[in-house]
């Protein structure tokens, strides 16, 4: 997948048709994944470059203030859609005046800017221009005016349950990380560099990768979860707690703490991905070391059993 640096330099060097897609694109779910391999299928049937044009920030950034509630990273989101077979990303960047165009500017500026679009897919409940005031209907009508087909999908269920990002979210903020995963169609994730912590888990005998993570990114409910880390191309079965860390300290930052089963190499400054299986138990705050040594023990016999079955 390329990225596309200048939109005019990209049109006079393309010679194939485009079929282009529109939207945030936050966390790549199930109901994407699906959207974008049907366009990729018929993409590829007429040999057309399949584009995907997104926004940074997000745009509820820059509308509603909005922080740490990103599924992924832009650099994540960008990896899962070249996965799915993207040809070309166009980012555009999302600013106070982008967010005060016209659904009509929108259009002939950024989806039927080009005679070589040939095709323009909506999710099916994709909104744009000032307020959202424009929508399919609209793009549909300025599409046939210049020859350029617009379509809309349906909308995505997973067994009957509403599959979209503002779902996951409230599904993480609450912990279920296994429905979340289930509609994400993969484990939620905070990848990130282990950075340096106060060595406190070592001193018990519990050694924690202490995870440095972007900070628009939406963190889990606090807690204790059965996790698989990934370093490099090995995997290993792991335990996180997420959280205060009410016992050793006090403060508002959340700590991601992951302790990595049956391994012993020191991986500070290294770049790992915390994949989160299962919650296993709410955040407690101890009366003394050997209590929270004694719960440490249970929390491994549980995540062992559930990372063997």
């Amino acid at each position: 997948m390329k990225l596309i640096q200048n939109i005019n330099n990209f049109l006079e060097s393309c010679e194939q048709e485009i079929y282009l897609t529109v939207g945030n694109f936050d966390g790549v779910h199930l109901g994407h994944r699906d959207f974008l391999s049907k366009i990729k299928q018929e993409a590829d049937a007429t040999h057309s470059l399949f584009v995907v044009l997104t926004f940074t920030p997000h745009p509820l950034v820059v509308i509603k203030a909005q922080s740490q509630f990103l599924i992924n990273t832009y650099h994540e989101k960008r990896q899962l859609l070249e996965g799915l077979g993207v040809d070309y990303l166009y980012e555009l960047e999302f600013n106070r005046d982008f967010s005060t165009m016209s659904p009509e500017d929108f259009l002939n500026n950024f989806i039927l800017f080009s005679t070589k679009v040939a095709r323009v897919y909506f999710g099916h409940d994709f909104q744009f221009g000032a307020h959202k005031s424009g929508g399919f209907e609209l793009a549909f009508r300025e599409g046939a005016k210049k020859n350029i087909l617009v379509s809309q999908s349906q909308e995505y269920l997973h067994f009957g349950q509403k599959v979209s990002s503002s779902t996951i979210r409230n599904l993480l903020k609450s912990g279920d990380v296994q429905l979340a995963s289930k509609l994400l169609g993969r484990p939620f994730f905070i990848s990130g560099r282990v950075i340096k912590g106060v060595g406190r888990g070592r001193q018990i005998g519990f050694p924690t990768a202490n995870l440095g993570y972007d900070k628009d990114i939406l963190i889990p409910s606090n807690g204790v979860y059965v996790t698989r880390t990934s370093i490099g191309k090995m995997q290993y079965f792991s335990v996180t707690n997420v959280g205060l860390n009410p016992t050793f300290e006090t403060g508002y930052s959340i700590h991601i703490e992951t302790h990595l089963m049956d391994f012993n190499r020191d991986i500070y400054g290294e770049e790992i991905q915390v994949h989160f299986l299962q919650k296993i138990r709410d955040e407690i705050k101890f009366s003394s070391v050997n209590e929270l040594v004694q719960q440490i023990n249970l929390d491994l016999v549980q995540a062992k059993k559930i990372h063997e079955s």
